[in-house]
């Protein structure tokens, strides 16, 4: 009997230990994290990322893959992906990007910077009871949107319901073309440093790029425009396109399909011919900032060669190990397409 208590107690003490290594390892903040139903959660989330530095054969290939705020997972995928996309040349690159804060800016000098529905939310050329209930809409579904305690599919009901209210609070704005253009050059949307070099080369190359958003599809257009250069030729928009009259002013919002955070792999463009009419380019560079815009290329079914770029510009430690997992090449809290560039440069055999 006394050998049993003894290991009984021993067996107490080690088990009671590793709960209470685990418990101290939960991370600050993430009450989601419950011990010790979801034990094993709270132990891996708590865990650093597994990224590997960039060897040297890569980072003389892509100097930029080498700063300090790059993580990739597996860097010699990245690597093999890169020669063969150098091999392939422009001919068979494709790019498909989101907007808000993948093309355009998180920040700038310390200002957050304005996303395409918050450019009308924050104008001063909007009425104060648009401002009013986009602000309530916000408050109600957002906290929704990243509850982490609810499924995918229990959220795409209510951000329906988001984006079909505000779209009707909008509607009654009597918003013109020329009022557009001026609340997007008041607004603080700011594109990416680097944007104009980027669309220029793939305007140049003729390389196509889809622009897929949630957002408003005219606000994207107009500060592409003001801001860079919109080349209609390679450059395609998937957004919510305001629907206008012929004295410019909008009636309402053109189709019928509404794209939320969460349906950009269910959108129109996925049964069209569009990725059928570049079904040649078999090297696709994806880049978004949120775990959705991983599936905003489901329906390029010809891809051999797939690099997943993804923007980490905010709650980087708790976020990290899930983009380290979901993107090939994660960047952080960087404004600009520095790292991108640098790819498209080595890819294209472009020295400037």
């Amino acid at each position: 009997m006394c050998t049993v208590s003894v290991v009984l107690l021993l067996a107490y003490i080690v088990i009671s230990g590793h709960f209470q290594l685990v418990s101290n390892l939960q991370p600050k903040g993430r009450e989601d994290c419950c011990f010790p139903d979801n034990i094993y959660s709270c132990f891996t989330s708590s865990m650093s990322p597994i990224t590997t530095a960039a060897p040297p054969s890569l980072v003389k290939l892509v100097p930029e893959l080498g700063q300090s705020n790059v993580r990739m997972k597996d860097p010699a995928f990245v690597e093999t992906a890169i020669r063969t996309m150098m091999r392939d040349a422009h001919h068979k690159l494709q790019v498909v990007a989101d907007f808000d804060r993948t093309l355009s800016k998180y920040c700038e000098n310390g200002r957050i910077c304005s996303t395409t529905h918050s450019v009308l939310e924050e104008s001063k050329f909007m009425p104060d009871f648009y401002k009013e209930e986009a602000k309530k809409l916000k408050d109600t579904y957002m906290p929704i949107e990243f509850d982490p305690t609810k499924t995918v599919a229990e959220k795409i009901p209510k951000m329906i319901e988001w984006w079909t209210k505000g779209h009707k609070v909008l509607e009654a704005c009597q918003l013109t073309r020329d009022t557009l253009q001026h609340i997007v050059a008041d607004s603080h949307a700011r594109l990416r440093n680097g944007c104009q070099w980027f669309f220029d080369k793939l305007h140049q190359l003729e390389i196509p790029i889809l622009i897929f958003s949630a957002g408003i599809g005219d606000v994207i257009h107009e500060t592409i425009t003001q801001q860079s250069s919109f080349h209609s030729e390679n450059m395609k928009i998937v957004a919510n396109f305001l629907q206008f009259d012929e004295m410019g002013k909008m009636t309402g919002f053109a189709g019928d399909e509404i794209i939320h955070t969460f349906n950009k792999n269910e959108n129109a463009i996925h049964s069209s011919d569009y990725f059928f009419n570049i079904k040649h380019r078999e090297n696709l560079l994806l880049m978004g900032d949120s775990l959705g815009d991983l599936k905003m290329a489901e329906g390029a079914d010809h891809v051999e060669c797939f690099l997943k770029i993804g923007f980490l510009n905010f709650k980087v430690e708790e976020n990290l190990p899930q983009y380290s997992q979901s993107f090939d090449i994660v960047i952080l809290e960087d404004e600009s397409l520095d790292v991108v560039n640098g790819m498209m440069r080595a890819i294209l055999d472009l020295s400037s």
